[in-house]
C-alpha cells in the first residue's frame, strides 16, 4: 500500500478532483500522510496566469526533489504538460482520472476487511472479494489481503440487488482481482455471478472491475459470452499486462505470459463488435533491459488499448523487488516519457475516431460546471455539456452523438433518434 502526499491549487472543480483521488486511494487502502513520509507525490496544478505557472513549476520541482515520485495533474498539467518536461522536472504528467492507478505502482486495489456495498449517488461499489492469489515481487498489498476469500455468488447478488433497488444505475464490481472469484472454492465463479446480476430487475450496467490475465485466461471463452448476450455488461475490462517481456513478466512473478495476454484479447476480439481494453505497463522495473521496453511499447503499438496506465517502477519497502538492484531514474524516466507519448497518441486516435458517431450513454455523475459524465456501452467517458438545458442528470439514459474528442475522453449532444429508423444508436 502506497502512503502519498496531495496539494491542490486553484478552483473549487481542482478540489473536487482531489477529493475524488483521496477518495479512490482512501478506498483502494492506501494513507495520506506528511510530505516527508510518502512514496508518492501528487500536485493538482492552476494555470490562470503566468505566475501561478512559474509556482506550479518551482512547487513541482521542490517536490520532485522531496519524494521517490511525483504525479502532476489539473489545468497546467493538460494543457501545458509539455512545461514540466522541459524544465526537467522529474514527473508524471496525467489527467487527474488516472492518477489513482498510478499511484498504485501496479498493485491490486485493496478494500477493508468488512468492505460492504456502497451506493455514491446512482454508483453502487460492489466489492465481490478479498485478496488474491497471486504472489507478484513487486506488490505490498499480498501482506495486507491474503488469499483469494469469496462470499456465495447470491451473496453478492443480493448485495447488488439491494444496491439496484436503493436506486444504483451502475454497478462496479470490485476486488483485488476479480477474476479469481471462487478459486478458494476451487471453481471459478466470476461468469456464473455476472449472468446473475444481469438477471436482476431493473434498468441498470455493470462494470467488471479489474482481473488478472493469469485468472482471466482459463475462463476468457466463458466470459467474452457472458459480455456478449447480456447489454447490461459494459463491454469494458480491465487486464493488466505490466509488460510486454516474458522475462520480466518471470522476474516480476506474474501469473501469465504475454501470449495469454494475447489469447484473452483475440477472444473478447471474435465475440464482441467493439469492447474497450484497459490495462497496465509497469516501466523501469529493475531487470527491464532496452530489449524488454522495446517489446512493451511494440505489444502496446499492436494492441492498442483504449485505455492505458504507465507507472513508473518504485520499490515498496518488504517486497522482494525492492531487494533487487534498481535503474537509474533517468533511464526510467525516459522510458516513461516514451510510452506516455504512445500511449497518449492511441488513446487521442480512439477517442477522435468516435467523432460524428452516436452512443446509447448512461449519465453517471456531475462534471465541471454544468456537464454531466456519461458512460457509453464500452465504458468510454463521454461529457455532455450544458446539462440543465438538455434536461440530463445522474441516472438518465440517453442517446448521444459525440461532436468532438480530447485526448482522454468525448464531448456529446444528446439526440433524439426517433424518426430515424436508417440511423441506429450504437449500443458498444
Amino acid at each position: 500500500m502506497a502512503r502519498y502526499h496531495i496539494e491542490t491549487y486553484g478552483c473549487t472543480s481542482n478540489r473536487g478532483e482531489s477529493r475524488e483521488i483521496e477518495r479512490r486511494l482512501r478506498d483502494a487502502g492506501h494513507h495520506q500522510v506528511p510530505l516527508e513520509e510518502a512514496d508518492v507525490a501528487i500536485l493538482n496544478t492552476c494555470t490562470v496566469v503566468e505566475k501561478t505557472e512559474r509556482n506550479m513549476l518551482r512547487r513541482a520541482e521542490e517536490l520532485a526533489e522531496e519524494t521517490a515520485d511525483l504525479l502532476v495533474t489539473g489545468c497546467m498539467a493538460l494543457a501545458q504538460g509539455e512545461q514540466f518536461r522541459e524544465s526537467d522536472v522529474d514527473a508524471q504528467v496525467l489527467h487527474w482520472d488516472e492518477v489513482p492507478a498510478a499511484v498504485t505502482n501496479g498493485e491490486c486495489p485493496t478494500t477493508t476487511p468488512d468492505a460492504e456495498p456502497v451506493l455514491d449517488g446512482v454508483i453502487g461499489i460492489l466489492p465481490i472479494a478479498r485478496g488474491c492469489m497471486s504472489n507478484c515481487s513487486y506488490c505490498i498489498t499480498k501482506f495486507a489481503t491474503g488469499r483469494i476469500d469469496s462470499p456465495p455468488v447470491e451473496e453478492n447478488v443480493e448485495k447488488a440487488r439491494a444496491l439496484v433497488h436503493a436506486g444504483a444505475r451502475e454497478i462496479r464490481v470490485t476486488g483485488q482481482d476479480t477474476g479469481v472469484y471462487g478459486w478458494d472454492e476451487g471453481e471459478r465463479k466470476l461468469p456464473e455471478l455476472l449472468d446473475r446480476i444481469c438477471d436482476i430487475e431493473g434498468e441498470f450496467r455493470v462494470r467488471v472491475g479489474m482481473a488478472n490475465p493469469g485468472g482471466v485466461h482459463g475462463i476468457r471463452e466463458e466470459l467474452a459470452d457472458v459480455f456478449a448476450r447480456n447489454e447490461e455488461l459494459y463491454d469494458f475490462i480491465h487486464l493488466p499486462v505490466q509488460s510486454g517481456s516474458d522475462e520480466v513478466l518471470e522476474a516480476m512473478r506474474r501469473q501469465h505470459r504475454v501470449g495469454e495476454f494475447r489469447e484473452i484479447v483475440e477472444t473478447f476480439d471474435s465475440r464482441l463488435e467493439h469492447w474497450t481494453l484497459s490495462t497496465d505497463f509497469i516501466v523501469g522495473f529493475p531487470t527491464e533491459t532496452d530489449t524488454d521496453h522495446d517489446r512493451s511499447m511494440g505489444l502496446l503499438e499492436e494492441i492498442r488499448p483504449e485505455k492505458i496506465n504507465v507507472t513508473r517502477f518504485s520499490k515498496r519497502p518488504g517486497t522482494d523487488a525492492a531487494e533487487m538492484k534498481g535503474l537509474g531514474g533517468t533511464l526510467k524516466k525516459e522510458r516513461s516519457k516514451a510510452m506516455t507519448d504512445l500511449k497518449m497518441a492511441v488513446v487521442r486516435e480512439a477517442h477522435e475516431s468516435m467523432v460524428g458517431t452516436r452512443h446509447r450513454a448512461l449519465a453517471v455523475e456531475p462534471g465541471t460546471g454544468d456537464s454531466v459524465k456519461c458512460r457509453d456501452g464500452a465504458y468510454r467517458q463521454v461529457i455532455v455539456r450544458n446539462a440543465t438545458e438538455h434536461g440530463v442528470e445522474p441516472g438518465d439514459f440517453l442517446d448521444v452523438e459525440v461532436t468532438g474528442a480530447e485526448a482522454v475522453y468525448c464531448f456529446a449532444e444528446p439526440v433524439d433518434t426517433r424518426g430515424e429508423p436508417d440511423r441506429a444508436v450504437a449500443d458498444d
